[in-house]
């Protein structure tokens, strides 16, 4: 339940990279829990973006809201593709003024930290990931990337390294950091040496059914593209020869249809009630990608459905291993990410009838501490801890400000 309370600031800014009906993941719902959060706290936050194409549509909940953006806004093409302007958009943050705000809360995967804000300001940042392609992933994006085998590869490795110098920078300014997962907290250390709270991010559990009987086939759904390994899933599929359904769509569906055996069905996008349908049915759901949180498994154990996942990221937080020593378990977790070492434990778990032993009710229960509801009450507990101390500050450095230095002449 979200507490009212009267020890929050009233003028807050919420930053975000973009507002495209292009980008409607997850990081797009943490901002619409803050932004409710801040509503039921009869505070209405400014929204900040670099881009947006949302105010204006009519099935979007930005529709008439006023957003702040950036000149990108202006670019050709700026709202439909703000990513090619990649080496300015770090430029283009920092231009955005927030002098307005007391408290700035910004929600980032890229360059949204970067807002410019002032000693009497308090900036609190939730962290979806540091930049996956300016650090540990590089080398796998340079390798899939169109423009190195056109010859630019030296010229993307150079504005890659002043991202990570500017990366690094933008981090040491922002007074409180949030991390989705303590796989990220963990990134955020070795990248900027900074310490992180863990709040994970709202999941809509209440939307799943978990109490379906369950059909004989195996789901794997996810955007179909390089880092989530989906080839891997289907080349172990193939070898096991048993039914895969595979949702999604992205730069590698044609690839994998090529890939997919017999047994292996490609279905492409689906709509919310086919994905939910197929979710409350399916053995498990299968998944190899390292995510900094994942929050398709969780909507997997919301439906009641074992999860067979990669022992790595954001699924330890989430998934509760068969072979651990933990009360009601809900799926199993692989150690490397391979297609031999899926095949084996799907082999494991089809073999022994392993989903008999995860309870759909107890695989619910277990998700629900992740809905919206407990989000808000975490996240609004760590601002109003922040505020306070900063409140503090503040007041310490107005009843102390010190000598004056003397002049010389």
């Amino acid at each position: 339940m979200i507490v009212p309370t009267n020890d929050l600031p009233t003028r807050v800014a919420v930053v975000h990279e973009w507002f495209t009906p292009r980008s409607t993941g997850g990081a797009e719902l943490v901002v619409q829990a803050i932004d409710q959060l801040f509503q039921a706290l009869n505070r209405q936050p400014q929204l900040v973006a670099l881009v947006e194409g949302e105010s204006s549509r009519s099935s979007s909940w930005l529709c008439g809201r006023s957003i702040l953006t950036s000149g990108i806004q202006n670019l050709p093409w700026g709202v439909s593709h703000v990513q090619q302007y990649l080496p300015l958009l770090p430029y283009a943050i920092e231009q955005i003024n927030l002098e307005a705000a007391e408290l700035v809360i910004s929600s980032s995967h890229l360059v949204a930290k970067g807002v410019l804000t002032a000693p009497d300001q308090l900036h609190i940042s939730y962290i979806h990931t540091p930049v996956r392609y300016a650090w540990d992933q590089m080398h796998a994006y340079l390798e899939r990337s169109s423009l190195t085998r056109y010859g630019l590869g030296p010229v993307i490795r150079w504005q890659l390294h002043k991202l990570r110098q500017w990366d690094v920078v933008s981090a040491q300014r922002i007074d409180q950091l949030i991390a989705n997962s303590r796989f990220t907290a963990r990134r955020i250390q070795k990248f900027w040496n900074r310490s992180s709270v863990v709040v994970h991010p709202p999941v809509d559990v209440q939307r799943f059914r978990w109490n379906e009987p369950r059909d004989d086939f195996y789901l794997c759904l996810c955007r179909l593209v390089p880092y989530k390994r989906v080839d891997l899933v289907i080349r172990a599929f193939n070898h096991l020869g048993l039914p895969l359904i595979v949702v999604g769509d992205g730069s590698d569906f044609q690839e994998l249809k090529r890939l997919a055996g017999p047994t292996v069905t490609l279905l492409g996008r689906q709509s919310q009630q086919q994905v939910e349908s197929l979710l409350a049915t399916c053995r498990a759901f299968v998944y190899a990608g390292i995510e900094d949180f994942g929050i398709a498994p969780v909507e997997a154990m919301a439906s009641g459905a074992p999860v067979i996942g990669l022992a790595q990221g954001g699924l330890l937080d989430t998934v509760r291993c068969l072979q651990s020593d933990v009360d009601a378990p809900t799926g199993l977790l692989f150690r490397e990410q391979s297609a031999q070492s899926i095949a084996e434990a799907v082999r494991w778990f089809h073999e022994r009838m392993l989903w008999t032993h995860v309870n759909a009710e107890q695989n619910r229960i277990w998700a629900e501490r992740f809905r919206p509801e407990a989000f808000k009450r975490r996240f609004q507990a760590v601002v109003q801890r922040a505020w306070s101390a900063h409140q503090q500050s503040c007041d310490v450095a107005a009843s102390d400000p010190g000598e004056m230095p003397e002049l010389s002449v």
